[in-house]
Formats: structure tokens, sequence, C-alpha cells
């Protein structure tokens, strides 16, 4: 969504075509034959919408394709025009509402809102055997004395091992060190229609003394593994049963989880972490280099 900001030149023609009351739009060239219209000041909605009916006739005769409309909150009186015009939601934020309208009269290949949700599950063990684990204040197990691991959400442009880290400092105050992401499960329809991304992972505790979120959090204890194994819950709850298992392979050096590498993409500067079985990686590249210089 980044190009210079092009809207006198629309504005222009569409205003001596129809001699209209017709404002500037702005609007910047995205990467994909469309443009992003940017309201930031406030338009009278008849002005506005004179002006984005008059843009979207310049826009077809051009061969753009898609166009977005972002509305900051302030500007919410405008939705109706742009509704009416024939745009649609395509999703909203804190402080914006971005709607999205396809010029060509074809099948619109626009990308879809965000469809999942990305969330982390704590396996923190001490050289006891005992599990971090929590009671919850609220939601479905709410005063049923079922002891869990550490969960949360991983906020916008968060790392997955950084909001492991966070999660768990959060809710019992113990500092940790990321070491694996050891399994992921998906889900469908979770939290207002969109899919789940939970991310099991294990840490390395760096302190001991347990100080409880009070908002969230009812009790935070170090709790001996076969106890917390043995809770009904547990027994019943496929996906704890999993987290356990896979935590206790992986402490006892039978499992190789994914750690995260740090990347750089060949488009942009930007950094991100790819996570992947090194363990397995380096015995395969070993081998290799070995069968190499046997002459196999």
């Amino acid at each position: 969504m980044s190009s210079s900001v092009n809207s006198t030149a629309v504005a222009e023609s569409a205003t001596a075509k129809n001699g209209a009351n017709v404002e500037p739009l702005p609007f910047v060239n995205d990467k994909h034959g469309g443009v992003i219209i940017e309201m930031t000041a406030p338009m009278d909605p008849q002005v506005f919408s004179a002006s984005l009916k008059s843009a979207l006739s310049k826009w077809r005769e051009q061969g753009i394709r898609g166009v977005w409309i972002k509305l900051p909150i302030g500007l919410a009186n405008l939705i109706q025009s742009a509704v009416e015009e024939g745009f649609w939601y395509h999703h909203a934020e804190e402080t914006y509402l971005m709607l999205a309208y396809w010029l060509p009269n074809t099948t619109h290949t626009l990308p879809v809102n965000a469809t999942h949700r990305v969330g982390v599950g704590a396996f923190v063990m001490n050289d006891k055997r005992e599990v971090l684990a929590v009671q919850e204040k609220s939601g479905v197990l709410r005063g049923l004395g079922v002891w869990k691991f550490p969960t949360g959400v991983v906020e916008p442009g968060e790392d997955i091992n950084i909001g492991a880290v966070r999660e768990v400092k959060e809710e019992t105050g113990i500092d940790t060190e990321f070491i694996e992401v050891l399994a992921f499960r998906q889900s469908h329809k979770a939290y207002f229609e969109k899919s789940d991304l939970f991310f099991v992972c294990i840490l390395r505790p760096l302190s001991f003394d347990i100080t409880k979120q009070e908002s969230e959090i009812e009790d935070a204890q170090w709790i001996p593994v076969e106890e917390f194994a043995a809770q009904p819950f547990v027994q019943k709850h496929e996906l704890v049963k999993y987290i356990l298992e896979v935590g206790l392979a992986k402490s006892d050096k039978e499992y190789a989880g994914f750690s995260p590498i740090s990347i750089k993409s060949a488009f942009t500067d930007k950094q991100s972490f790819f996570y992947m079985n090194r363990r397995d990686l380096d015995k395969a590249s070993g081998s290799s280099n070995a069968q190499q210089k046997s002459g196999l």
C-alpha cells in the first residue's frame, strides 16, 4: 500500500466531465493494479458520494480493478455513501473500517480478511519435574479447580516465541527462555467464526518464585507432573494430554520440535522467524557430508 498520493488528476477530470461538486480523493496505487483511498479529513457525505462516483468512473476507464477505502472511525458518516456505490465491508480494526469494491465485471480476486487467530500454550517444567500450572478466574474452567498450562493470544506484530515468554511472565511472574515449538493445532469456527492456530511451546524456567496475575489468574503453582496428569480434565481432554506427552518427550530428549531461525526476505529488509527441526536437519546434513567425503 505504498505509493505517492495521486488525487488531483482524477478529481479535475471528474469535475470537467460532469460539473458536479467534486473534491479530490486522496489515494495511493497498490501493488496489484488497484487503488486505496485513504480518507483523513472530514468531507460532506454528498460531496464524498459525487467524488467517489466520478473517481470510480475514471478508474474503470483506466483498467483499475480493486478499490479500497480506509475510513477512520471519525469519518463513519461516509460509510453509507460508500456502500451505496457498491462497496462492501472487508475488515475493521479499533480505529478504522476497510471497504472494498471490484470494478471489472468479473468475479473479484481480492484477498479475504485475516482468517486465523494465533494462540500459544506453554509447557514449563523445573528440575523437580514440576510443571507450571494455573487456574483461571474466567472462562469455561472458572471455579472448577482445574490446573492447566499457561495460554494466551499472540499480539499483533508479535512473534510466537516472544508471545509465549510474555504470556508466562504475565500470568505467573516466571521468567523463561523459549526453546522450541513442539506442535500446533488448527481448529475452525473458534472465535467470531475465525479459525484458530494454537502453538504448543516449551520454555526453560529462569526464575521460580510465582507471582500470579491478579486480574485473570485464580492460582498458579508448580505441580508435580504426575499430579497434573492425574486430573480427570487432563484424562478427558486430548489436547492437554498431547501437550503433556510431547512436553515430557522433549524433556527426556526423545523429541525434537521447531526452533526459530531469524531469516531475511529477498523482497524486503524485514526479519522474520523460520521454525525448523534443527536437530534432524543437522543430522541429515552431517550424514550427507559424510557420504560425500566417502565418495558415495
